[in-house]
């Protein structure tokens, strides 16, 4: 495995602990509102940390497709995802959102970049992808809304799209400037938000904690390491190993907020570990 899947790892690994600092937020906390405001902190950490490192002034011209479609995934991922899962449940909301992403990617690259999936990204998808799905039907409390697979759909389009969009703004920046400008563009757009949401939790230690842990955490370290590692592996494969996340959210689960291992989830994992391990042999 190269560095470049190593990072993406660890940012997987990251993400995967969003829902385990949500189930530690006070109770009640509108998803809306924990998405707005984790964007918001990550967005303006990650744009001083780039100012601060002179990373901004690059001298370089910003190719406007792919920024701001960049900054619109970034933005509409938070309705569409906290929307689906609202809707149709977090295990079935998660599991559509993330594990259509690669698949999204993929013919995305396929369609419009002639790239033609290899065998060793069609076996690993199709492994995550099926892990992703027993994790979700492990929890039994599955429900399907249209609307809701929709909206989730919207999310995995919307992280697709992100990571197709960044992968173009890294041919002519740093993976750091990319992470900063788009992710501050994608918190503009949804700042409107904070003025209509409740965010009094934020007042309470274990809110802000909690948002803190989301903004730098899991938004702005997280995506500094994503798109580094984008920046050396193809973006399909690293839509792929972001469904390390899931695994990551489970364990979580198990260990910190005491949820009962199933031989499902138990397969489930293993099906997940075994299309990263393929991606990490074709990485040698």
């Amino acid at each position: 495995m190269n560095s470049g899947q190593w990072y993406v790892l660890l940012a997987a690994v990251l993400w995967g602990t969003t829902g385990t600092a949500q189930a530690l937020a006070p109770a009640g906390v509108p998803p809306l509102a924990v998405g707005a405001v984790r964007l918001a902190i990550g967005g303006g950490v990650l744009l001083l940390w780039a100012w601060g490192r002179g990373r901004l002034a690059d001298g370089r011209a910003w190719h406007r497709r792919p920024l701001l479609l960049g900054a619109l995934a970034v933005a509409a991922y938070q309705p569409f995802f906290f929307g689906g899962v609202a809707r149709t449940g977090v295990a079935v909301g998660t599991m559509v959102a993330i594990g259509s992403a690669p698949v999204i990617a993929g013919l995305w690259q396929w369609a419009v970049g002639g790239v033609r999936p290899s065998a060793h990204w069609l076996a690993a998808t199709g492994c995550a992808v099926a892990g992703c799905s027993l994790l979700a039907l492990s929890g039994g409390d599955v429900q399907v809304d249209m609307v809701g697979m929709l909206l989730a759909l919207g999310a995995g389009g919307s992280y697709a799209l992100f990571a197709l969009m960044s992968k173009e703004l890294l041919a002519d920046h740093a993976p750091e400037t990319v992470t900063a400008v788009v992710f501050s563009l994608g918190a503009l757009l949804l700042l409107p938000l904070l003025f209509f949401v409740d965010i009094s939790w934020l007042a309470r230690p274990s809110g802000l904690m909690s948002a803190l842990w989301l903004g730098l955490g899991a938004t702005a370290l997280a995506y500094l390491l994503y798109t580094r590692g984008l920046a050396q592996i193809p973006a399909a494969t690293a839509v792929t190993l972001s469904l390390a996340e899931p695994l990551t959210a489970s364990l979580l689960g198990i260990f910190l907020l005491g949820e009962v291992v199933s031989g499902v989830m138990l397969v489930g994992m293993g099906f997940i570990l075994g299309g990263l391990g393929i991606l990490a042999v074709e990485g040698k």
